[in-house]
């Protein structure tokens, strides 16, 4: 019964999915329309790139690039725009739920070498621009995020397209970031204080011994990790291959049936492991969604209700939709309502900022900030809401202004 109630608890979404999935069969009696629903290009796609993620993170190539960088530096504003940034731009690539499950146990692992008082004193901001950053870096991208590949896929439009939509916000939340990161990291230096050539305390007197030690831990751990990737050559070029594959389909340049046969043969013969590491729920969940979407799309009274809402009112309404059930299954939902792809992609990239279930990535910093015990869940609460609340404020007034 417990592990019933477990998997209820962490896999609401998916349950939900098979639920409205199932309620809708009752409406709608499954025919050969069904098979019309799923759009079997975006499953392919994202099993191949959850599949080549597990692969990369698995070796320890994200976390080598990381400690490579932190190896550096030796200011604290520096460590901490290394930590946030790397979500926002490897969020781009390797999605930001892949970003956050990499990056913030190894933030953990940093801000713990800087000593007690400062890990308890960055923790909760830290992890929370990571989490905005990894949420706000992989709407550039069409592979950022499950729903940027679905809505892409659906408004057939071209990457040049799709990065024009959403760099002028990229931008703007990179700019709030960077400067964030560097307000926190020179209030953190000894509360602001510096010497009279501009130093601040952090990197002088007892705090330099504690930096170079850390720069030091960061080093060591560096050239260790180095030597095992060094042995694992074969693996991350077979896995970046894979990658490359994946990007050329999004691009229209490959068949994603192709790249799938030519992933799954792969991960038979020589990672039979990595099948193991693959979000199913995640596939299962789109399922869902589809055939939902599909039948209540077949009810004429439910789908004009719908589209009268929607209609003139596609951005907002996916914001709005995203603090409630998440921005991927508000993008598979609202899609099948309007023709307004691109205000649907705005929409559920800018409504995963808001509420902790706005976007599920987010989610997941906050299991890493409850099992470690590193702080008050409310406090990480309260930090993350406010800060969440004032990224999305502004960019909608960049919206409002573009």
């Amino acid at each position: 019964m417990k592990k019933l109630f477990d998997f209820l608890k962490n896999e609401i979404v998916l349950v939900v999915a098979m639920l409205l999935a199932i309620v809708s069969m009752f409406i709608v009696t499954p025919d050969a329309q069904y098979i019309d629903y799923i759009d079997f290009r975006t499953l392919g796609i994202l099993f191949c790139l959850m599949a080549v993620m597990a692969g990369l993170q698995d070796i320890g190539i994200f976390r080598e690039i990381a400690e490579a960088l932190l190896s550096k530096v030796n200011k604290l504003w520096q460590i901490i725009m290394i930590l946030v940034m790397l979500c926002f731009f490897f969020s781009m690539l390797i999605t930001n739920d892949v970003a956050l499950i990499t990056f913030v146990p190894f933030t953990f692992i940093i801000l713990g070498l800087l000593g007690e008082e400062a890990e308890k004193k960055l923790i909760i901001p830290v992890v929370v621009m990571q989490t905005i950053a990894a949420n706000l870096g992989s709407m550039l991208t069409p592979i950022g995020n499950p729903q940027n590949l679905y809505l892409y896929g659906k408004a057939g439009m071209g990457i040049g397209e799709f990065i024009r939509i959403l760099l002028p916000y990229s931008l703007v939340s990179f700019i709030l970031l960077a400067g964030y990161c560097l307000y926190l990291g020179r209030r953190s230096s000894g509360d602001g204080k510096t010497d009279n050539k501009g130093t601040s305390t952090y990197e002088t007197a007892d705090d330099e011994a504690g930096n170079s030690q850390t720069v030091a831990m960061i080093q060591f751990t560096h050239m260790t990790e180095k030597t095992r990737l060094k042995g694992a050559k074969n693996r991350w070029i077979g896995y970046v291959v894979l990658f490359l594959l994946c990007l050329l389909v999004v691009a229209n340049i490959l068949d994603y049936r192709v790249v799938l046969i030519i992933t799954l043969i792969y991960l038979l013969c020589l990672e039979r492991a990595m099948l193991t590491k693959i979000d199913y729920s995640l596939l299962l969940t789109f399922v869902g969604f589809f055939v939902f979407i599909g039948n209540m799309g077949r009810v004429p009274a439910f789908r004009g209700l719908l589209q009268s809402i929607i209609e003139g009112n596609e951005m907002l309404t996916a914001v709005v939709a995203s603090q409630v059930i998440s921005n991927v299954p508000a993008a598979l939902l609202l899609s099948g309502f309007t023709d307004n792809i691109e205000a649907l992609i705005l929409g559920t990239n800018l409504g995963g900022l808001g509420t902790l279930i706005a976007s599920m990535a987010s989610l997941i910093s906050y299991k890493y900030i409850v099992k470690e015990n590193k702080c008050s869940k409310g406090a990480y609460f309260g930090f993350f809401t406010l800060a969440n609340v004032v990224f999305l404020v502004i960019l909608l007034g960049v919206w409002i202004l573009l």
